[in-house]
């Protein structure tokens, strides 16, 4: 049996806007079991990285806070342990890829620097030491030159090369859990590849977890072994891979899937999701895809559904109202 690492239970994240708060992540739980990938999709504003960033306790100098939930992490609930006790994990026994690396590595400090200061933090072991293991990493992700890297500042640096950068620094203490947040947006497709394996390289190794956030279904059928989907801060659908893939139940995830290009396929253009992911401060009532989706019933408008298991499944959930009355037909 599958041992959790982490386990979020209904969390909740709102932001202050104004003299009003909006909901951005709403009674989202889920689970992560040692040595498993478990990749989150959805739309840009669907509330994934701020998931993420909950989870690391990285709202404190936004305007966004955790409101409900926990999240448990090694036998603790992390959102409730100090800042002092959350500095210890953070970096360590979980660390994180950020989406953008042009803004989350310091331009003032030298990369060997910033590198090796999560690598002193966490072990005892000599600066020597520490540059040394810096350099493997920096190799390790593709960089051709890592001592001309280590000299270099933030930007010297291109897009792709401050990425890998990130890449190693969350790597380098290779964590119990890792958060990729769009690991690899700003890389040519070989250095993805690269990276990618190195991910799973080091799940294999230290049997590490993996929340792996991407709009790229084609890294999530190769790389993840279950799926949740997220639309406006909640969680619509989650699966095992195959099974999502295969039966995709919720209008919202046969969207997402539909839109990806098929090798071979004679299609002139691809089918897409009418509209956008609604405004926080502006959330329809009840099902907040129905005025996206064109099977939405007058329900839908009205109430939204819970997330339920799939008829004749214990592993597929699915929030949809046509899902419900489908079953209830049956």
């Amino acid at each position: 049996m599958s041992e959790k690492l982490l386990e979020v239970k209904e969390l909740r994240t709102e932001f202050k806007r104004e003299k009003s708060w909006v909901t951005a992540v709403n009674d989202v739980s889920f689970s992560i079991n040692k040595g498993e990938v478990l990749g989150l999709v959805g739309e840009s504003g669907c509330g994934k990285s701020v998931t993420s960033l909950s989870i690391m306790r990285l709202l404190l100098d936004t305007s966004g806070k955790t409101t409900h939930g926990e999240v448990m992490f090694d036998g603790k609930d992390i959102l409730k342990i100090s800042e002092k006790e959350m500095r210890g994990i953070r970096g360590y026994k979980m660390a994180m890829i950020f989406q953008n690396p042009m803004s989350s590595l310091n331009p003032c400090i030298r990369v060997d620097k910033q590198l090796m200061e999560a690598i002193l933090l966490h072990n005892k072991i000599s600066k020597q030491e520490a540059r040394q293991r810096a350099f493997n990493v920096l190799q390790s992700v593709g960089i051709p030159d890592p001592e001309n890297t280590l000299r270099s500042y933030p930007h010297q640096l291109s897009g792709g090369m401050s990425q890998r950068v990130m890449i190693a620094m969350a790597m380098s203490c290779e964590p119990q859990l890792l958060i990729a947040d769009e690991p690899t947006t700003a890389l040519d497709v070989t250095i993805q590849a690269q990276i990618l394996d190195l991910m799973l390289e080091i799940k294999e190794k230290r049997n590490t977890g993996i929340l792996l956030i991407t709009h790229d279904l084609g890294v999530v059928a190769e790389m993840c072994s279950r799926v949740i989907v997220m639309y406006a801060g909640r969680i619509v659908e989650e699966a095992p891979v195959k099974d999502l893939f295969a039966n995709p139940v919720h209008p919202y995830t046969q969207g997402l899937i539909a839109s990806v290009p098929k090798l071979g396929s004679n299609m002139t253009s691809l089918p897409s999701i009418p509209g956008s992911v609604p405004d926080l401060s502006v959330m329809p009532k009840g099902c907040k895809f129905a005025p996206r989706c064109k099977y939405a019933q007058s329900i839908c408008h009205e109430k939204e559904p819970e997330l339920t298991y799939v008829e004749g499944s214990t592993v597929q959930r699915c929030r949809c109202h046509l899902f419900h009355s489908k079953r209830e037909e049956a």
